[in-house]
């Protein structure tokens, strides 16, 4: 067996015992307000993160390129409180306009 394999079995089991702790801990635990308003930022703070590495990075690299342009439209337009899809589709048109004028 490879290390690679070893390395799977081995998270596996650490995520099965964990979510098994979890339903182990009692009930006043979770209604806990603070660890409630955490939970909560969970998620915004992962979505934030993958949106940052996806749009500054490239090959482990930092770098600056036509996808800020589309990222910062879609923040524009998500302030001014537009449809999900009309902001992914102005973000999209934006970035590929400007990675085609590059690209010439």
């Amino acid at each position: 067996m490879s290390q690679l394999w070893i390395a799977v079995l081995g998270a596996s089991a650490l995520c099965f015992i964990l979510k098994l702790l979890g339903y182990s801990l009692p009930e006043s635990f979770f209604s806990n307000p603070r660890l409630q308003r955490i939970n909560a930022l969970i998620p915004v703070v992962l979505l934030s993160a993958l949106v940052a590495s996806q749009t500054l990075t490239k090959d482990s690299q930092v770098i600056v390129d036509h996808r800020i342009a589309g990222v910062l439209v879609a923040a524009v337009a998500l302030r001014f409180k537009a449809p999900f899809p009309l902001m992914m589709l102005l973000a999209a048109l934006v970035s590929a306009l400007l990675y085609r004028s590059n690209s010439i």
